[in-house]
């Protein structure tokens, strides 16, 4: 990956990061491909992820903030409790993104995921097992070898899905897989795999 000229010794990242933005650059150094095993943590992401469906990963860092004040630091028990009125309130606040199937999926999604905790007794437990309970490692080398989804992503997709989820296809579930770390794609030369 080219570094910028003025940063000859700076680390190598994986080619995706946008080197001049410097909270993607911290959000792919300190939390991109780390394991997640709190659930609050799952349904930030599960709910992120979501929020990125046809749009750009850095737009939706720039909310984040937002939508952590917003859905109340993503604890699903409140949202699941959130009326129309209050969704729609989110809706007019400039500080998310302003899709209303998506805004209010975050409420329907809190309903699914508080069932799936009841079930399986954290969802921690639950999506670890599509996993087999450690992270794959695909340690991609070119760009060319990052995938947009796979087995596991299209089986947790699925269940997900039965389950009442949305915006939880595919490509978004195994975007989630990478950002949590049950997949583990930074690139082989990448100093953050360098350094685990």
């Amino acid at each position: 990956m080219k570094q910028p000229e003025n940063s000859i010794c700076a680390p190598v990242r994986c080619h995706w990061v946008n080197l001049k933005n410097p909270v993607y650059v911290r959000y792919h150094d300190r939390e991109w491909g780390k394991p997640v095993v709190r659930d609050r943590k799952h349904f930030e992401m599960l709910t992120l992820e979501g929020a990125q469906a046809g749009l750009s990963w850095e737009t939706v860092l720039k909310k984040r903030e937002a939508y952590r004040t917003l859905f109340e630091g993503f604890d699903p028990r409140r949202i699941a409790r959130f009326s129309d009125k209050k969704l729609e309130q989110i809706l007019s606040n400039n500080g998310v993104i302003r899709n209303r199937r998506k805004i209010y999926s975050v409420r329907e999604n809190a309903k699914a995921f508080l069932s799936i905790q009841k079930e399986r007794g954290s969802f921690n437990r639950y999506v670890w097992e599509f996993v087999g309970g450690a992270p794959i490692d695909n340690c991609p080398r070119t760009s060319a070898d990052f995938q947009s989804s796979s087995p596991e992503s299209d089986i947790l997709s699925r269940d997900l899905k039965r389950r009442g989820f949305s915006f939880v296809g595919s490509t978004i579930i195994y975007a989630y897989l990478q950002a949590a770390g049950l997949v583990n794609d930074h690139s082989y030369d990448c100093f953050v795999r360098r350094k685990r």
